[in-house]
This record gives structure tokens, sequence and C-alpha cells, in this order.
């Protein structure tokens, strides 16, 4: 398994533990099985979602007219995804979401750079591309999470005995 992949993993996993952990403290029920289960399930989503982040943002910036027709896709690095493992700093109630939007706006400078160079862009239009695509996955990854949370709130009437 390629270093990428594990730190892939491992900062989806610290995005999931960023989204699980406060609703395990609002509900000390919850059983284990069920918290390893969302854990798991959001650590595959959230990985899946920061793997497409750079080829999403080098199709955006493939679609403009001023781009190098033969640019190669970006794909991330240790070094860049590595930041990406303090994602899940979010224990600060009032901090948490602007530690985590300062560290997601610093890993999209970091790719900034590199599609820059692949595409022959200049940096603030490919930081664009890069901004339109980590927003654009994280509106669409908040909808599914709303619509499942939706669903699995929908409550069944009971029959009338």
């Amino acid at each position: 398994m390629s270093p990428v992949v594990v730190l892939l993993l491992f900062a989806g996993l610290s995005e999931a533990a960023g989204r699980v952990l406060p609703l395990v403290a609002r509900r000390p029920g919850i059983s284990r099985t069920l918290v390893v289960g969302l854990l798991l399930a959001g650590a595959l989503i959230e990985s899946a979602v920061i793997a497409l982040w750079p080829l999403t943002a080098s199709t955006l910036a493939g679609l403009l007219p001023t781009a190098a027709p033969d640019a190669s896709d970006l794909v991330w690095t240790p070094s860049l995804i590595a930041p990406l493992l303090l994602a899940g700093i979010l224990a600060f109630p009032r901090l948490g979401p602007l530690l985590h939007l300062l560290l997601l706006v610093g890993v999209g400078a970091g790719l900034a750079g590199p599609l820059a160079a692949a595409t022959g862009l200049g940096w603030g239009v490919a930081a664009g591309c890069v901004a339109v695509a980590g927003v654009g996955l994280a509106v669409s990854v908040e909808l599914v999470r709303r619509l499942v949370a939706t669903i699995l709130t929908i409550r069944v009437p009971e029959p009338i005995a």
C-alpha cells in the first residue's frame, strides 16, 4: 500500500472522527458497534472525497480555454496530504470550524501551485479551480449527509391497535 493511500485513509478517519465523536458525546448511550461502523463508513467516504479533490480541480482547470491541452492530472503527494491528518481538530466548539477552514485553505493553496504548473494557468486561476472543486465536493457530501440523517430520523407511524 502506497504512503499516499495510507495517508488518505488516516485523513479520512481523522475527518470522520471529527464528525462522529461530537455525536457520541451528545448521546452517551450509543452502542460501540454503531460508533465503529459510523467511523469506518465515514472514513471511507471522507477518504474518497479527499482523493477526488485534486482530480476534480484538474478536470475543472482542463475545461478552461487557456489550460494546456496535454496537462497531466494533479495527484496527491505525501507532503500535500499530510496536513489533512489534522482535519479532525474540531474539539473546540468555537475555534474548531475556523481551524478546519484554515487547514483546508492551506492545503488548497498547496494544491494550487502544482495545478498551475501542470496546466499552465496562473496561480490565482488554479487556486480558484481548487476552491470550486473543494466547495463543490463539500456541499455534495453535506447534502448526502443531511439526506441520510433525514431518512434515518423518519419514523414509521405505529399501527393503532
